[in-house]
């Protein structure tokens, strides 16, 4: 009995001891039982932030801190402020805009156009997020200039060209650019890339370049000359297909990565137009089966299926209703009558004019056209548009402009008209002007000579044996 009493009171008085050193616990009742917790904790605390130098580090990161806030400011000022860092930020552009080609669409769609004052004052690296890219048909006349004026932007450009009608001479200077990229590609094949903007300029525009293979602009950028040896039974039955085919699969790529879409669609819609000067709201008087439907009718369909697309499918679309322009890289031999004229002048040739010369045609310089053409990217206007210029001219009138400025010997022959020649063709750009804020800037004579400059030197390396266009 004794025993039992002596155990029982042996393990009570070892209870008591272990309750009185157990640590404090902050979730048992027993914590606020006790007087000194509270004493403990703060030790324990105190304790844990004076070992292994923790209380240095703390004061180091707060110092480091503190100067950062203090002297940010001031640092941005100064970058902004002073002009003469403007261009050594634009030459780093990587290291200041950090972006991601998969940002989400919803930041794209509201993207305002730069107010150009502001710009002068800003780094546009700085004031704008840089855009992925994509051109189909960049490698041609009007592709090309439009990547040099995006690539200046600090964009990051992809091409995709099969090179039917493009050069790459009109590319090379972009080759060792980290930002750009090139692709032989036909987009009558599917193609998948990650981009926020899609250009859809590829298709052969020119008369020499879509009769020699009227199959090519139905294709919307053109496949190879082999097809021309294939059965033409055999490609009509193919017809309405493969004239859509590359719109097709840029607007479902659109579709698919939610990007912008652009089509450079062409004044042909319009025909042989009724309405003068042509407005976009007029449907054209164009021949459904003539040696120019090719592209006419071609045309039509694209804008078809990109505005369908719009609106069964939700895609952000543009469209451009581009006439005639002329500028550098235009091909020497492609049929359009500035390059005909300009070529012939060079070449001490006579400049051909078809029909009576009577005709009325609007040229824009291809700098102005670049300029539309970004415009209604980065606007928030479905168009169609009219990008043009407005001063009309006879083609008599233009070769006369053309001898004055190029070769005043220059002679002139006439030849029969060709079918389906439109007789007028004016842009009425009051679209344009009011919501896209544009007008084309570059007259006639002062735009030939820079064609002239850029013909001359590609003819000079013909005649000395150097494959060129």
């Amino acid at each position: 009995m004794m025993n039992t009493m002596k155990k029982m009171h042996k393990q009570s008085h070892t209870i008591q001891r272990r309750d009185e050193e157990m640590p404090n616990n902050p979730y048992s009742p027993k914590s606020f039982k006790h007087p000194s917790s509270s004493s403990r904790f703060l030790q324990r605390s105190f304790t844990y932030v004076f070992n292994e130098q923790r209380f240095l580090f703390i004061i180091v990161g707060i110092l480091i801190g503190s100067m950062y806030f203090i002297y940010q400011p001031s640092l941005s000022a100064i970058s902004i402020l002073d002009s003469s860092n403007f261009e050594e930020i634009r030459k780093f552009p990587r290291s200041i805009s950090i972006t991601h080609p998969r940002e989400t669409p919803t930041l794209h769609r509201r993207h305002r156009p730069v107010d150009q004052q502001a710009a002068g004052k800003v780094p546009a690296v700085i004031g704008r997020r840089r855009m992925r890219t994509v051109v189909t048909g960049g490698a041609g006349f009007v592709g090309s200039h439009l990547v040099d004026k995006l690539m200046a932007r600090g964009d990051e450009v992809i091409v995709l060209d099969n090179f039917f009608t493009g050069r790459k001479e009109n590319l090379v200077h972009h080759l060792e650019n980290p930002r750009f990229e090139l692709i032989r590609h036909d987009v009558v094949k599917p193609i998948l890339l990650e981009v926020d903007q899609i250009y859809h300029l590829a298709c052969p525009a020119s008369p020499v370049h879509y009769k020699y293979n009227p199959r090519q602009p139905l294709y919307s950028v053109g496949r190879s000359q082999r097809f021309n040896h294939l059965n033409q039974g055999l490609l009509n039955s193919f017809d309405y297909k493969t004239n859509v085919m590359g719109t097709l699969n840029m607007l479902g790529l659109a579709k698919r990565i939610r990007a912008r879409f652009l089509i450079t669609s062409t004044s042909e819609v319009y025909g042989d137009p009724l309405e003068h000067p042509q407005k976009e709201t007029y449907w054209g008087h164009v021949n459904p089966i003539g040696v120019r439907s090719c592209y006419d009718e071609g045309k039509r369909t694209a804008e078809t299926l990109t505005m369908d697309y719009h609106r069964n499918e939700g895609v952000e679309v543009r469209i451009a209703r581009i006439f005639n322009t002329y500028g550098p890289r235009m091909c020497l031999n492609d049929g359009r009558v500035v390059s005909n004229f300009v070529s012939q002048a060079i070449r001490k040739q006579p400049m051909t004019v078809y029909g009576d010369g009577k005709q009325t045609r609007s040229f824009q310089y291809v700098s102005d056209l670049v300029d539309g053409l970004m415009a209604l990217m980065e606007g928030e206007h479905i168009g169609p548009f009219n990008l043009g210029n407005p001063g009309e001219f006879t083609m008599l009138e233009l070769a006369q402009v053309v001898k004055e400025t190029i070769n005043t010997n220059a002679a002139i022959e006439f030849r029969e008209n060709t079918a389906d020649d439109p007789q007028k063709r004016k842009p009425d750009i009051s679209k344009a002007k009011e919501l896209l804020n544009w007008e084309p800037k570059v007259t006639l004579r002062e735009g030939l000579p820079q064609m002239a400059s850029d013909f001359r030197n590609r003819i000079l390396k013909e005649n000395e044996g150097e494959v060129d266009k």
